[in-house]
């Protein structure tokens, strides 16, 4: 059984409000243009169940993964909803073409073992696209503020910069292929000011790209060089040391049992 993280529950109530809206406005675009040419199999969300990301990619197999209660989940057949551990994907190595994780990161107590559990069950040259909340903008700057109630449920101690995003790739061998800023606004409570200030977003990507409140950022995983050092193995040798390498051979059937299957 699975236990509900306060801070996604947080996030899900602020994303309903005006400003939260307007993240999901923007995110929504910038999913729809980076999953619409990605292809493969099998297609994991992870977090927000309240929000298909998916919607315009073309994986015709697709689940939410998400560690809320099953009472506050609406089941959708299409994606198809999972419950499970975010830290603890319930896949098999190498077994997904494409994961996408809205503000996951974030709310995690260890977003790097998250990070690292996508790593493992995504395939080579599969993708993986993370959207959060950037400190260094005037939302963070806000947010931050002492003696102010924060703007968005998220710490910034707890937000994950761009900066430090890179240097995980880096570690993990995921390279970077897209990546976008957005909602440059000052921090607003109502839709009404939002739209006064909309004039910045028009301008935040040419004047200052790095400081909008939200990013999305793309990468696919590589597979790690090899370098020899020393005498040539033997032909025998290299063949068994190489196989001995290679991920274990999941066949269609059994990932796509997994999305098929409820999981508690």
């Amino acid at each position: 059984m699975t236990q509900t993280n306060p801070q996604i529950l947080n996030l899900t109530q602020w994303l309903n409000t005006d400003p939260g809206q307007t993240v999901i406005r923007w995110e929504t675009d910038k999913f729809d243009q980076i999953v619409a040419n990605a292809f493969g199999f099998h297609a994991l969300q992870i977090g927000l169940p309240a929000w298909d990301f998916l919607r315009n990619n073309r994986i015709r197999s697709k689940a939410i993964l998400t560690d809320e209660s099953k009472k506050n989940v609406t089941s959708t057949d299409q994606p198809k909803i999972i419950h499970g551990r975010l830290d603890q994907l319930p896949f098999p190595n190498c077994s997904l073409d494409l994961v996408i994780l809205p503000h996951i990161l974030e709310c995690s107590q260890d977003p790097h073992q998250i990070l690292r559990e996508v790593e493992r069950v995504l395939v080579y040259e599969g993708r993986v696209v993370i959207s959060g909340f950037n400190p260094n903008s005037l939302w963070g700057l806000r947010n931050g503020m002492p003696f102010m109630n924060p703007w968005i449920p998220i710490p910034n101690r707890n937000m994950v910069s761009v900066r430090r995003l890179k240097d995980w790739f880096k570690l993990l061998s995921l390279d970077i292929n897209r990546g976008h800023f957005g909602c440059y606004t000052p921090a607003c409570q109502t839709e009404k000011w939002l739209k006064r200030w909309d004039f910045m977003n028009r301008a935040g990507d040419r004047w200052w790209p790095v400081t909008g409140g939200v990013y999305v950022l793309s990468a696919e995983k590589r597979a790690r060089g090899m370098h020899l050092v020393g005498p040539l193995l033997k032909k025998k040798q290299r063949r068994k040391s190489l196989a001995s390498r290679r991920p274990a051979i999941i066949t269609q059937r059994d990932i796509t049992q997994l999305f098929n299957t409820e999981n508690g």
